[in-house]
């Protein structure tokens, strides 16, 4: 075992002295020592009961006859991270998590590791984690929230925002605000609706680095609780047969997750995430790998935000299990999973029990999937939309550019009703560097469609969008305008062409034109020149 580099042999009686410090016996330096990476903490509510499903976690290792050591990661809620500077910490919180789990594990020689966690950077950073250190590995997602009931219709997170817009807009009275944030987010758990958290616990469940089911179920279930239990025990079988995340995360394993993203709309961060996981474990994944997955897969689930079934739903209709099920000829069955069994195996016995929340292939949402990377002369390498959420009236957009140079100064003109039936919104210098941090930008999407203007007005950034975005919004633009890309020379009244079914984004500008207005781009200061954002350097202009 890996564990006995502290505990085997003369030389580590050091070693053990401290071991039993901790109240060890002699015979357990003989059992797997197993973490338990827990990211609780008790401002975030997709987080807050984490400590009762790491219980259950320990409770399952000492019943298979591991010896559990808990440790603890950094944890950030981008919704309440959301519109200030602190959005701008969240993606590199993903590293830092990352970091974390991987220093615990390798100074202490850890056997395996369970991982409990939630949450829009805490997944993939523990998924990061786990490809990296390459020991037997479980994911155990801590769960969605219930859906909030207002008025006899569900809510969420999302419809906070939204409301926000509305209230901007003259429709909605701050009572009634007050009201709704009452009940929107009813308890503990992971928003509701198919956000960034979700989405990252749907695609640990179908890369195969959690146990079936757990992606969808209830934080607050006793079935969680369960599972818990059961990837306690389970990890000491993984152990004992040192199966390794080398073994599971392959590149069929990531077409099988992107096949599961682009089937149920998920968020547009699942673009970076997957690939930051893939180059962990040794596998190269391409943006343009979601469009020609896109292409074949279709839109079968319509999910919160952009749909009308919440988390909840999903799991009464089956879960993950019951969408691969349905998925079966696009999946690569023969891909190993943390259950010790194939894909083909763990859904075997699965089922679709709700038609109207997971559709047949022949009668989806959409005939191709939630996510499609666009290309153009102002996007030379690419910007992401969740296709999934854009109304038929725009997957076809031509309007006036109104330019703004960053999230506040367009929010400001969203709210100041400057923006009009027709206009794209371009928001630059948000992004990687330019941010720095690549903020999601949920506000102006949201305080957007709260308007009544998600049908007629785009939104363009190379900043990144909330999971709980939906409408005409293309995020991730690149390169970037810290950078010196096309996004950064677009002038106001530029006109520009968005072509979803075509995949194209484009300013209707000369090639000569453009040439020359980025020869006359100046590089900008950093905004930010101390801690951990001023890690964010600007590129040399190829």
């Amino acid at each position: 075992m890996r564990s006995d580099e502290i505990k085997t042999g003369t030389e580590k009686a050091p070693h053990r002295a401290l071991l039993k410090s901790l109240g060890l016996q002699d015979d357990d330096m003989t059992k797997p020592f197993i973490g338990v990476a827990n990211s609780y903490t008790n401002i975030v509510p997709g987080h807050i009961h984490l400590r009762d499903i790491a219980e259950s976690v320990k409770e399952g290792i000492l019943a298979a006859g591991g010896i559990p050591f808990e440790f603890s990661t950094i944890a950030v809620c981008d919704g309440i991270a959301m519109g200030h500077i602190g959005m701008r910490y969240s993606l590199p919180s993903r590293e830092i998590v990352a970091d974390s789990v991987e220093i615990m594990l390798r100074a202490h020689s850890l056997d395996g590791v369970v991982m409990v966690t939630n949450c829009d950077k805490i997944t993939p950073g523990m998924l990061i984690a786990a490809a990296r250190v390459d020991i037997p590995s479980i994911v155990v997602t801590g769960g969605p929230m219930a859906a909030g009931k207002h008025h006899g219709r569900k809510v969420s997170y999302a419809s906070m925002p939204e409301a926000v817009g509305q209230v901007a807009a003259g429709k909605l009275s701050e009572a009634e605000l007050l009201e709704l944030e009452s009940d929107a987010c009813p308890g503990c758990g992971s928003c509701s609706g198919m956000f960034t958290a979700n989405t990252m616990a749907c695609m640990t469940e179908a890369l195969g680095m959690s146990l079936p089911y757990c992606a969808t179920s209830l934080a607050n279930s006793a079935f969680k609780m369960r599972l818990a239990r059961a990837s306690g025990k389970q990890i000491v079988r993984l152990v004992k047969d040192d199966l390794k995340p080398s073994q599971i995360l392959t590149k069929a394993a990531f077409q099988n997750a992107i096949t599961v993203d682009l089937a149920l709309g998920g968020s547009t961060n699942t673009t970076l995430h997957l690939p930051a996981i893939a180059k962990e474990a040794g596998v190269t994944l391409p943006l343009s790998t979601f469009d020609e997955v896109g292409r074949k897969v279709p839109h079968i689930c319509s999910m919160i935000p952009s749909g009308v079934h919440a988390m909840e739903d999903l799991d009464l209709a089956g879960g993950i299990p019951a969408v691969e099920k349905e998925l079966r000829d696009h999946l690569n069955l023969n891909q190993l999973t943390v259950s010790g069994r194939t894909v083909g195996e763990n859904i075997q016995n699965a089922e679709v029990q709700d038609r109207n929340v997971i559709r047949p292939l022949s009668d989806p949402v959409h005939k191709e999937g939630g996510i499609a990377i666009l290309t153009g002369n102002l996007a030379p390498k690419g910007a992401v939309i969740k296709s999934a959420g854009v109304s038929e009236k725009m997957m076809k957009h031509t309007g006036p550019a109104k330019v703004y140079d960053s999230e506040n100064e367009a929010l400001t003109a969203i709210r100041g009703k400057q923006i009009v039936p027709g206009d794209v919104v371009v928001i630059r210098y948000e992004g990687p560097r330019g941010g720095p941090g690549m903020p999601e930008m949920l506000f102006p999407t949201a305080t957007i469609a709260g308007m009544g203007l998600a049908e007629s007005v785009a939104l363009i950034t190379d900043g990144r969008f909330s999971g709980a975005t939906r409408g005409g919004s293309i995020g991730h633009v690149a390169p970037e305008a810290f950078d010196g890309g096309p996004i950064a020379v677009i002038q106001n009244g530029d006109v520009i062409t968005i072509d979803i079914p075509n995949r194209v984004l484009k300013v209707e500008l000369s090639y000569e034109e453009l040439k020359t207005r980025l020869a006359a781009w100046k590089p900008r200061p950093p905004k930010i020149s101390k801690g951990i954002l001023s890690r964010y350097k600007p590129t040399p202009i190829e």
